[in-house]
């Protein structure tokens, strides 16, 4: 393994140094929440012994990023349910505005590629590859909503979009049978914004296709359990 170069300067311990280059990987989500933190891998990428590691890992649990298993180490924390689940809750009313809005501003072109983004979506179903299904699938989205003549409504959107990724690499990774079914509802919505149907039918079916992503979610968390979702 290459290692990294990480400049310590003047001021900057070791240890902090340590602290932000892998806070800098959680962020960027090198370090997927789960992913655990094997000090002595780090500290020979970093060229550092395993003591300011240490502290900086230490730091980071004290931040809530990191958690120490006993006889498993050190983990990148898995993200609070319930934030999750309100963030979910939030893209789902946002992003079925927004498209509902946009859709009498998407072109021909518009609706072709995010056909053809689907259509990568469907051939990929065979040999699922989580992570890129969720980028042709933000891909998709964000084709559809971008034409949203509200630039507030685009900013709450997007934003909630990049929270929603800090938060899991792929929702698809827990529940992949789910990807089939967004497939197709991504058709139903693309058929309803050609055939020009009111834009509250639009934004109905946006916000179905989303709660069913979240529905599967939690099923998969809370098996046979009865799940109270409010009505979006």
């Amino acid at each position: 393994m290459a290692r990294s170069s990480v400049s310590v300067t003047a001021g900057v311990s070791k240890s902090q140094a340590a602290y932000r280059w892998i806070k800098e990987r959680i962020a960027q989500q090198d370090f997927t929440p789960g992913y655990r933190l094997v000090l002595g891998t780090i500290a020979n990428e970093l060229d550092m012994s395993v003591v300011p590691v240490r502290e900086a890992v230490r730091q980071l649990e004290a931040e809530g990023l990191v958690t120490f298993e006993r006889n498993v180490g050190a983990r990148v924390s898995m993200i609070d349910e319930t934030q999750y689940r309100h963030a979910m809750q939030a893209m789902t009313i946002f992003e079925s505005a927004a498209t509902a809005l946009a859709a009498r501003n998407l072109t021909g072109d518009d609706l072709r590629r995010a056909r053809a983004v689907n259509d990568l979506m469907s051939s990929s179903l065979d040999q699922f590859d989580p992570r890129r299904f969720s980028a042709l699938n933000q891909e998709f989205h964000h084709i559809l909503y971008s034409r949203c003549a509200n630039p507030r409504l685009l900013e709450i959107v997007d934003a909630e979009w990049a929270r929603l990724g800090h938060m899991r690499d792929s929702i698809f990774a827990f529940v992949p049978e789910r990807a089939r079914e967004s497939v197709r509802e991504h058709e139903g919505i693309l058929v309803l914004i050609e055939r020009g149907a009111p834009v509250g039918e639009i934004e109905q079916a946006v916000r179905r296709h989303r709660s069913g992503t979240l529905a599967a979610f939690l099923e998969h968390e809370h098996p046979g359990e009865s799940l109270d979702l409010p009505d979006l």
